[in-house]
């Protein structure tokens, strides 16, 4: 336990100690804390084996799946707060066509380049392989995007419709990814599971967001039976953790496989919270505010979890880059396609698709689960490397798009420091009395 205390110690500190670099070279806090865990990880200080000095091994990470995952859990249920009706009413229409359409085009372009691919060298990837593939390019990262927007105080209709759309790409995402992987099972194995392929998918999204409604209810209800601010935060905290252990239960009736999802049952209760609770937005600032710690170690042990061995694999790099590519271009594209559709403003039609990019943890899922695949190795390294690159430079774009369309305000304006003086003192130091005496 000593161990483990002193390691998130170090990961916490060398995260937020990563971001003075990278605040000098203008890149979001969010790629410091990645390089934090990379550096911290087994390839790196974690290779000199001394105890508590970072990650040794990376079954040292996955021990504090708890951390991830209760991160997860609090930037899922942050982003369902975006889903107020005032929201909903001005961009809901379209920020479900968009998420809905981008993300089918993303994987049918993803699909097409990497069937191609199979095609023209059937030993480097397998048709299974390459549908599978063609799902996980569908899946946006909500955490990189969250914190970019945090961080900046990032705010405007872009910023707005980005929220939504991301949410709305999980839950597309993870039907997309069922359906592909069913087939791809079935071409690998020569039998079709229609429970796995239709009814399995459609039961965890739609359990999911009752647990979340039912859950959200049940937080509203409670919070009336306290009065004082930390209480009430407390409460907030504690219903999140809960949500995300429940959400974790996966049983079987009738030879149904039923789970649920983390990121869906989350949302679903921020959604409703903020929707019937008329002092949700105060409560959900406290809540963002205890959740800091939390989340930079949710990136640094991210960063510690990436597996610098593909690098050295020319097949992981070739099919990585066509994958990248493609993925690029799909979510670029059918960002374009669908704004246009729905007549945004030129700004988020040319911008939305770069705010998509980044891949992180809902992807790492996908792929694990495709590991029984005959060449589920080869669909977890491309994955990985993607995730590599898509983390490390996803959050600088995202960053740039929303400097672009002016969503962004100048950063190093202000110090917390100086800020935080007694106004006294404060006025002191730039309105002296007798300055303005000739």
């Amino acid at each position: 336990m000593e161990t483990s205390l002193i390691c998130l110690a170090v990961a916490l500190v060398g995260g937020l100690l990563l971001t003075r670099l990278t605040k000098i070279i203008h890149l979001p806090a969010v790629t410091g804390y990645l390089v934090a865990g990379l550096l911290l990880g087994p390839y790196v200080l974690g290779a000199l084996g001394i105890s508590g000095l970072g990650f040794n091994t990376f079954e040292q990470t996955e021990g504090l799946s708890i951390i991830t995952q209760t991160a997860l859990g609090f930037i899922a249920f942050t982003i369902g707060n975006e889903f107020r009706l005032s929201q909903l009413r001005t961009f809901g229409t379209q920020a479900i066509v968009i998420g809905i359409l981008q993300a089918v085009l993303t994987t049918v372009v993803v699909d097409v380049v990497l069937i191609v691919l199979h095609l023209l060298f059937p030993s480097m990837l397998s048709l299974p392989a390459a549908i599978t593939l063609g799902a996980i390019a569908s899946a946006t990262a909500p955490a990189a995007t969250l914190m970019v927007v945090r961080q900046y105080k990032a705010d405007g209709p872009l910023t707005k419709l980005l929220l939504l759309v991301v949410a709305i790409d999980d839950a597309v995402g993870l039907l997309l990814f069922s359906a592909s992987f069913g087939i791809a099972n079935a071409i690998a194995n020569g039998s079709v599971s229609v429970t796995g392929v239709v009814v399995e998918p459609i039961l965890e999204i739609v359990l999911s967001l009752l647990l979340g409604g039912a859950m959200g209810w049940l937080l509203n209800w409670i919070e009336q039976f306290f009065h004082s601010r930390s209480k009430r935060m407390a409460v907030s905290v504690a219903f999140v953790l809960l949500t995300v252990g429940l959400s974790m239960l996966k049983f079987e009736v009738g030879g149904i496989h039923i789970g649920f999802s983390l990121l869906l049952v989350c949302m679903m209760t921020g959604t409703v919270f903020c929707n019937i609770c008329s002092t949700s937005e105060e409560l959900m600032d406290r809540v963002e505010n205890w959740t800091v710690p939390v989340n930079i170690l949710f990136f640094v042990i991210s960063g510690a979890e990436l597996d610098l061995n593909i690098l050295s694999n020319p097949v992981t790099l070739l099919v990585g880059v066509v994958y990248i590519l493609a993925r690029s271009a799909g979510k670029y594209y059918g960002a374009n396609v669908s704004c246009r559709m729905t007549k945004c403003a030129k700004p988020i039609t040319d911008n939305l698709g770069i705010t998509l990019l980044p891949q992180a943890g809902v992807a790492l899922g996908m792929a694990l689960t495709a590991a029984t695949l005959p060449d589920g190795n080869v669909v977890r390294n491309v994955v990985l490397f993607a995730v590599l690159v898509y983390e490390l430079v996803g959050p600088t774009l995202t960053k740039m798009s929303l400097i672009r369309v002016g969503e962004i305000n100048p950063e190093g304006r202000t110090s917390a420091r100086v800020h935080n003086q007694p106004k006294e003192h404060h006025h002191s130091l730039f309105h002296h009395p007798h300055s303005q005496k000739k």
